[in-house]
């Protein structure tokens, strides 16, 4: 039995704001929150938007409808508001002082927004957008590093009731035709460039070749990096001209709840990417929520997370932090330049009370020592945040001791594009283990399913939600038959969300994987995050990849790729991986083969992209890789494939 690592003072948990849910509504657990959420979801999101302040132009008549089905539940029937009332307007009436956001990039310039100033800058770029034509369900692509100028653009766009499309700073030009196309955009945003190690990196090119096949598509040029980029007068307009404050002010459109907000693609790592439809009343919401009731967030704190708008976790900084009254910082830089400390300097400068990053992020600083984080004090630091994928034991224990000082949680949230915000996540109400998450967000009904379709605990099963809560996806834009087979066929009315969970025998879940991932040998299940863990454990691998292969005799074969730590002896480890495999999962489970490689293929944002290398490795077409990082990655493998 795995012993809690972290748990919370009296005082922690006593002045949190779940804690002062709990007592307000009579409850005296966690738990006992969760199950009334989940026995009455009208009571309960009902009670929320009210905790949280949500202003209505119009009120709703009905918390939730499911007429037409689980999959496709309406929700605040007969209400109407603007998210960005929610999450700008109201503090620049109420705090229009407090400081709403602060920026920062990698040449260490900085700025920062109040409230008032960031409601004046969005009303400016709201009325320029207006005057070329953006209006109520009109989509607009957002191709901007996280910059201010990227959270005013969603804001602006939100405004005027706009669709959103973000997408991630470092797409090709394919990627980005492919989501605006799909979405119809009539107009794209996009930065001069970026500034990347201290060189420039340009994108406006990138989004003159995606803009060249969308014939009637408007480019507006933000100048961030400073660079020479083309220019066409008979398309492009500059930003600085859009809010220059000559154009009529824009009115604030009442949306319905259900009408779309933003469109956020997945990545596209199994299939062609789809496009998520979340509305003003979902993720806006449900970002609030999790940020308040998950990482505790109080207004006045200052959250940053390591992160792109393109990514889901980009518009759940900006609305989470700012619909609390929270300042949302942004950092447009890499994480380790021009030293490893630069993270950790700039979460101290801009005095940061909730840090956000990945697994991938710590195992790239690791390697540099713990003294670079110990030369910045992170003084009013009470909060550390991870997603994205599992923890390996080693990442989690290297942060909780050298950033966290042992005395910092780290709260675990877990969701997705999908999903709009957190299934699970940590809290100040619940002790803490490595890589554990506390359950269930109050109001997602989440469950660990067999595969007979059964509850199960102790464990490994299909994390699955029974009830639709707020922030789900309202489905694939123009494609409902794929959102419903894409979640809802397994079981009726029961949401697979497509990871391998467990319950402990403690109470505490974890994420150990997608659950296509699976590796199957000889009948036994095992996700592949358990075998990449047993293959760290006491070797010179710095992080690995394991999937299933064929075998005439097993069905299927462990086979690992591993990336050698620095110094490391590339030569010494597919042996010493093999034995540390075996001894943690036992003989079934020891590997067919370790490959040495020098990095693994990852989405741009740090995700292992275990088919791809599984299907390269056995000769198979790769899939789509327009969220791939670095292409150049797949060579070493395909080198090593069982097929000429």
């Amino acid at each position: 039995m795995t012993a809690a690592a972290w748990t919370p003072s009296e005082q922690e948990s006593k002045s949190s704001r779940l804690w002062e849910f709990l007592t307000r509504h009579g409850f005296s657990s966690y738990p006992e929150l969760c199950q009334k959420a989940a026995a009455q979801p009208e009571w309960f999101w009902d009670a929320l938007v009210k905790e949280l302040g949500v202003p209505w132009s119009r009120p709703y008549e009905r918390v939730m409808d499911i007429s037409a089905g689980a999959p496709f539940t309406r929700w605040f029937v007969g209400g109407t508001l603007n998210a960005f009332d929610h999450a700008v307007n109201r503090f620049a009436k109420e705090a229009p002082e407090r400081l709403a956001v602060s920026a920062e990039n990698e040449r260490g310039d900085r700025r920062q927004l109040t409230f008032a100033q960031l409601e004046s800058d969005v009303e400016r770029a709201a009325s320029g957008l207006r005057s070329i034509g953006v209006s109520r369900g009109v989509a607009v692509g957002i191709y901007l590093p996280l910059v201010p100028e990227n959270a005013i653009a969603l804001l602006a766009c939100t405004k005027l009731g706009a669709i959103v499309v973000p997408l991630f700073s470092g797409f090709g030009s394919e990627a980005i035709r492919q989501r605006l196309s799909d979405a119809q955009a009539r107009v794209l945003i996009s930065a001069d460039g970026a500034i990347r190690r201290n060189r420039p990196v340009a994108m406006k090119p990138v989004a003159d070749e995606a803009a060249a096949g969308l014939p009637g598509l408007r480019v507006v040029l933000v100048r961030c990096a400073g660079i020479d980029v083309p220019f066409d007068p008979t398309r492009d307009l500059r930003w600085e001209d859009l809010v220059d404050g000559s154009h009529p002010v824009a009115p604030t459109e009442a949306m319905r709840p259900d009408e779309p907000l933003m469109l956020l693609y997945t990545s596209g790592t199994t299939g062609r990417p789809k496009g998520t439809i979340h509305g003003h009343a979902g993720l806006p919401i449900k970002s609030g929520q999790d940020w308040a009731y998950g990482m505790d967030v109080h207004a006045g704190e200052r959250v940053m997370w390591v992160t792109d708008m393109g990514w889901v976790m980009g518009p759940l900084l900006v609305f989470g932090s700012l619909t609390l009254g929270a300042t949302a910082v942004l950092y447009d830089g890499a994480v380790d330049y021009p030293d490893p400390g630069r993270i950790w300097s700039v979460a101290e400068r801009h005095q940061v009370t909730h840090l956000g990053l990945s697994p991938t992020v710590v195992r790239v600083l690791m390697p540099a020592g713990e003294q670079w984080p110990a030369r910045s004090p992170l003084a009013r630091l009470r909060v550390l945040a991870s997603t994205g994928e599992p923890w390996t034991p080693e990442a989690w224990h290297w942060l909780f001791e050298n950033v966290g000082r042992k005395r910092i949680p780290i709260m675990n949230y877990s969701g997705g594009t999908e999903c709009g915000g957190g299934i699970l996540a940590g809290n100040f109400l619940t002790p803490c283990k490595p890589g554990s998450f506390a359950g269930p967000i109050p109001g997602v009904d989440a469950a660990v399913f067999d595969e007979q379709g059964q509850p199960v605990q102790g464990r490994v099963g299909e994390l699955v939600i029974r009830q639709p809560y707020l922030g789900m996806t309202m489905g694939f834009w123009q494609d409902p038959a794929r959102y419903l087979e894409a979640y809802w066929s397994r079981w009726p009315g029961i949401w697979v969300h497509g990871d391998w969970a467990l319950v402990d025998e403690d109470g505490f879940w974890f994420i150990l994987g997608r659950s296509d991932d699976t590796i199957k040998v000889a009948g036994k299940r095992v996700g592949p995050a358990e075998v990449e863990a047993a293959a760290l454990d006491g070797t010179q691998v710095a992080e690995a990849a394991a999937v299933g292969v064929p075998d005439p005799v097993k069905g299927q074969s462990v086979v690992i790729f591993a990336v050698a730590k620095p110094g490391g002896d590339a030569g010494a480890i597919p042996a010493a991986v093999s034995r540390s495999v075996e001894r943690s999962l036992g003989k079934p489970f020891k590997p067919a083969a370790v490959h040495v490689i020098p990095r693994l293929p990852k989405t741009r944002n740090g995700k292992i992209l275990r088919r791809v290398i599984k299907n390269v490795f056995l000769g198979d077409p790769p899939g789509d890789l327009s969220s791939m990082d670095d292409l150049d990655s797949l060579e070493p493998i395909r080198g090593l494939s069982t097929k000429p």
